[in-house]
């Protein structure tokens, strides 16, 4: 953590800010090891030139802030205190430029900054502070590790379970217990059980459609274990398919393992969008394959980088992200494959381990 924070305070001089304020509460707990959803409640780690860092909490917060992290400064605010009062108490005078997470903050809580420290200038710095955390350390992906553990086995006892006549939002119901009994702290955004036709929304909402022989039926899900996320998507057949369905899901698998092979550090985001593109593309079904390659991860789902052709930034050791190509029919259904990857010194490791192959359930 004092690492981290050393970086916060290198870059108050590389920008000569005054003060630098970390407001999001997944990156409070990346540089303090102190996390809390704080709801509507103002929370933030404060950072002075040539001051001690400062981690302001409501109040019923404090106790738990002060047990999770070293930091020698913790203060509270009351819900009837006006929090940005109580933090102007604890700044000098004579701030000129701020930085902020300018993602994260809406205009009221930054207007309210703004009159608190009478900053003149803002400074955004949401690009910088995202670059600290791409590189993922082993302490990371030893977190990143048991959360795909912990996915991976939930949606292994989930498929037990399915059947025709089963609806998707009792899949949900299922998958998400199993992750809190196998240790996860929760789903690392929203379980999608998707069957038939819906199979073909990437972005589709589980409802109380039924589960059909002859269908595909698609589980995408992730968990936070120890603050970190997994994300793995799995495509399965119920019951005997037709041959163009089977051709869907050939075609996307190659697409996957085409872009796992072109992982290595020094290639382009964009040169793996095309691996996988290239491939679907070939197959006829370019029109079809609406999303992104993939996106980074970590203390958040998604994360720095985007994989889409247009990103022509590098990869660089120790970097992890999805690779997830697929393709969407609109009427009949679709398919997602997804890894969770890590770049390598020589190349890539496939954290996830679930079987991709095509695999027959619920009969």
């Amino acid at each position: 953590m004092n690492e981290r924070i050393h970086k916060l305070y290198s870059l108050i001089e590389d920008e000569s800010l005054d003060v630098l304020f970390i407001t999001l509460p997944k990156l409070v707990y990346y540089f303090t090891g102190f996390y809390s959803d704080p709801h509507e409640r103002f929370m933030a780690l404060i950072c002075v030139k040539g001051e001690e860092p400062l981690l302001m909490v409501p109040v019923l917060d404090y106790e738990k802030a002060v047990r999770s992290t070293n930091l020698s400064r913790v203060i509270s605010h009351q819900d009837a205190e006006n929090p940005y009062e109580v933090l102007k108490r604890h700044l000098n005078t004579g701030i000129s430029r701020m930085g902020i997470q300018a993602e994260h903050l809406n205009v009221k809580r930054y207007l309210a900054l703004k009159e608190a420290t009478g900053a003149e200038e803002v400074i955004q710095l949401d690009d910088r502070i995202a670059d600290f955390r791409v590189i993922k350390s082993e302490q990371e992906i030893t977190a990143i590790r048991r959360a795909i553990q912990c996915i991976e086995e939930a949606v292994s006892d989930t498929v037990k379970l399915v059947k025709p006549g089963v609806t998707e939002v009792e899949l949900v119901a299922e998958l998400e217990y199993r992750m809190k009994r196998l240790g996860a702290e929760g789903p690392s955004f929203d379980t999608m059980v998707l069957t038939g036709e819906k199979t073909g929304l990437p972005h589709g909402m589980p409802g109380t459609d039924v589960v059909r022989e002859g269908e595909f039926l698609l589980i995408d899900a992730g968990v936070f274990v120890e603050g970190y996320a997994s994300d793995l998507t799995r495509t399965f057949a119920v019951g005997e398919l037709s041959q163009r369905h089977k051709e869907i899901y050939e075609t996307v698998l190659q697409a996957n393992r085409s872009m796992i092979e072109a992982v290595r550090p020094g290639v382009s985001f964009g040169s793996l969008d095309h691996a996988a593109r290239s491939v679907i593309d070939n197959k006829g079904y370019g029109e079809y394959f609406i999303t992104r390659a993939g996106h980074g991860f970590g203390l958040e789902i998604h994360e720095y980088p985007s994989i889409h052709g247009g990103n022509q930034d590098l990869l660089r050791e120790g970097m992890v992200f999805t690779a997830e190509p697929g393709i969407y029919i609109p009427g009949l259904g679709g398919v997602r494959i997804e890894d969770n990857v890590r770049v390598t010194k020589d190349g890539v490791e496939v954290l996830t381990s679930y079987p991709k192959e095509l695999t027959v359930i619920g009969v």
